[in-house]
């Protein structure tokens, strides 16, 4: 089980890390134990070459020194040289780094190993049942020699967390133009932001309840209630949306452009039928020529 933590670095800058707690911490230590379990067991079929020649106390000694070079020099050695990772952790995702943020050194590994062997887990440690009380006391997961070195386990591999886009509505972007943004905190836009991302999983009644506290705290801060017949989340969009637009014209160095004013697009009419019928066409008289009348050979000439 995992949760957010805040590391403050030497420069007074926060990070927003992940602190890796009981379950995979102790699924790394079960890995990281089995492999020094398989190493131990292998120095002792070497030992037990130099027993089977009599000498037994050189035997016994040399098993006590690498009971002891490997149970703490293995994670000293590898928290070392991978900047704060053993085996186990590296299959798990898993770092060990100082308090502020900065990459373990060979005097935090040595006291993390030292007390991981005599306090945490084995010598006074009750195979782990003190690291295992400490860590959940512990708000980020620490445990003795975390407290001892100044150091804290944190996750690497983490899901990518979804950014939401926050769409300025038609609507409201000339609105929003016109705001006085500067006393909005960025704490109370990181909470609109999150609700934002969730409103498709909570319920709508849930989404009106926290949409309308939300917009009553922005409205009181910016000095802008919502206007008539908006709803709040689309309220909240406008403001992060114009807050947005604002801050990316900052970093480019370019002017604000000004917004123009929504204008609703004019619906078209429909063509009403043609009620009433075509009129027939009425086909046009023949034009009758009067036929000459036939010549009189009679007739004086003219």
């Amino acid at each position: 089980m995992e949760q957010e933590s805040e590391l403050v670095t030497g420069e007074a800058v926060v990070l927003d890390v992940r602190a890796a707690k009981l379950a995979s911490r102790g699924l790394a230590m079960m890995i990281d134990v089995a492999l020094q379990l398989i190493a131990l067991f292998v120095a002792m079929l070497i030992l037990s070459q130099v027993a089977a020649f009599g000498d037994e106390a050189l035997a016994l000694t040399l098993f006590l020194v690498t009971l002891v070079l490997i149970m703490v020099g293995y994670p000293v050695l590898f928290e070392t040289l991978s900047r704060g990772r053993t085996l186990g952790k590296m299959a798990l995702g898993l770092r060990v780094v100082r308090t502020d943020g900065g990459p373990v050194r060979f005097r935090h590994a040595l006291v993390r190993g030292l007390a991981g062997f005599f306090v945490d887990f084995w010598a006074l440690g009750l195979l782990g049942v003190v690291a295992v009380v400490t860590s959940l006391l512990s708000p980020n997961g620490r445990r003795v020699g975390d407290y001892l070195a100044g150091t804290m386990v944190i996750r690497e591999r983490m899901p990518a967390a979804r950014t939401p886009y926050v769409g300025m509505p038609p609507e409201l972007a000339y609105w929003a133009s016109q705001l006085d943004l500067t006393r909005l905190p960025n704490d109370l836009a990181l909470a609109v932001r999150q609700f934002l991302s969730r409103t498709s999983e909570l319920r709508p009644e849930a989404v009106e309840a926290l949409g309308y506290g939300l917009a009553q705290q922005v409205a009181a801060v910016i000095g802008a209630p919502v206007p008539p017949g908006v709803p709040s989340w689309a309220y909240l969009s406008a403001v992060l949306a114009e807050r947005r637009r604002r801050d990316q014209a900052k970093l480019q160095h370019a002017p604000l452009q000004p917004v123009v004013q929504y204008v609703p697009p004019v619906q078209a009419q429909p063509v009403q039928p043609y009620s009433q019928p075509y009129p027939q066409a009425v086909a046009p008289a023949p034009v009758t020529r009067p036929e000459p009348e036939p010549e009189n050979p009679f007739a004086p000439p003219g």
